[in-house]
């Protein structure tokens, strides 16, 4: 089946907890996951840690106390969503050496962080979403498929599409099933996800 299930996009709950992830996590795709019905991103079971939230609304940022959690509209976000993991700015590509042996068994497994980039507006300001990576290893192929599902999807103005469950879902299991290892096989896969009607 190519859909991932991941609930109703609608009633939003708590989705950290202080039980491990076994059993709450239904499908992932690097750093995205789907926990307990919710899509996240980063590690939301990492005690005081953060993380992001994609819902209906927005991003939302879950951080160490209330005062540092905000919901980011997805009509602030203009020119869309770029993706760095170990580094605020890798020097080449978007996952730094700490982004890679981060996902390594050992002392530096889970260390590290990733960011969503945006340009806000409203007023125009830069915005570094962070999240926290999962101590699991992230393949280079699922970042890749991550990035461009982040790229394609600002790119045809329609992020608000990452806050339904359910289309994410599906987007979801087509590039894990499909597997697009190519720019180009990419482009193609999320362009006829993109052209999908909305449910």
């Amino acid at each position: 089946m190519s859909d991932l299930r991941c609930g109703s996009s609608g009633e939003r709950g708590e989705v950290a907890g202080t039980r491990g992830e076994e059993g709450r996590t239904s499908a992932s795709l690097g750093p995205l996951a789907c926990v307990d019905g919710h899509w996240v991103v980063g590690d939301c079971f990492r005690p005081g840690g953060h993380w992001l939230e994609f819902r209906p609304d927005g991003i939302y940022q879950h951080a160490r106390t209330p005062s540092e959690e905000l919901l980011m509209p997805w009509t602030r976000i203009m020119l869309g969503i770029g993706f760095s993991l170990g580094a605020k700015s890798p020097q080449r590509g978007s996952v730094s050496p700490v982004g890679v042996i981060g996902g390594l068994p050992g002392p530096w497994r889970g260390v590290g962080r990733g960011y969503l980039h945006m340009t806000l507006r409203h007023p125009y300001e830069d915005w570094l979403a962070s999240f926290d990576r999962h101590p699991r290893w992230y393949p280079m192929t699922e970042l890749a498929q991550f990035e461009a599902l982040l790229v394609h999807t600002g790119a045809a103005k329609e992020l608000h599409r990452l806050g339904d469950a359910d289309w994410l879902g599906h987007a979801v299991g087509q590039l894990k099933r499909r597997h697009p290892r190519t720019v180009r096989a990419l482009r193609k896969v999320m362009s006829e996800l993109l052209e999908q009607t909305e449910t």
